[in-house]
């Protein structure tokens, strides 16, 4: 039970799925963490196509001196109102600050900053695995004195 608990904090799934997890990988902790990322990115997968009529727009601004305006897609209001949903707009607002793009694209291909082990994509694939909804970024703007 311990296990289970642990797992969720770490990935944000539900208690049936690091049950069946923590199941399936016969009790390997880090292999559970693996098959949960990997069921996120089949929920992505599914979701991809779907369109993204709701959500939210992020404001960041680092020292008066960069400042970003990202607006970031869900498939309900429920979810772009949700507090994984506000804080991935946050992450990939500041994501922007730091290293700037050129388009949604580029953004995604780019090292996570946080977390040099995973792509903003691979972020962004986690939230819509826990959220079971499709995110997309649909726009920034980066602004620097």
């Amino acid at each position: 039970m311990n296990q289970i608990q642990k797992l969720r904090e770490l990935t944000g799934a539900g208690v049936m799925d690091c049950k069946r997890a923590l199941e399936d990988a016969k009790g390997d902790f880090d292999e559970a963490v693996k098959l949960i990322h990997k069921k996120g990115v089949a929920i992505a997968a599914k979701r991809g196509e779907r369109k993204t009529g709701a959500g939210l727009l992020e404001s960041y601004v680092h020292n008066n001196r960069v400042g970003v305006l990202l607006e970031l897609r869900s498939e309900t209001d429920f979810v772009a109102k949700s507090d994984l949903f506000k804080v991935l707009a946050h992450e990939l607002a500041m994501q922007v600050a730091a290293l700037g793009a050129e388009s949604a694209e580029d953004l995604l291909k780019q090292p996570y900053v946080k977390d040099e082990s995973i792509t903003v994509q691979d972020l962004v694939t986690r939230v819509i695995g826990q959220v079971g909804e499709n995110i997309k970024i649909e726009r920034f703007a980066r602004f620097e004195l």
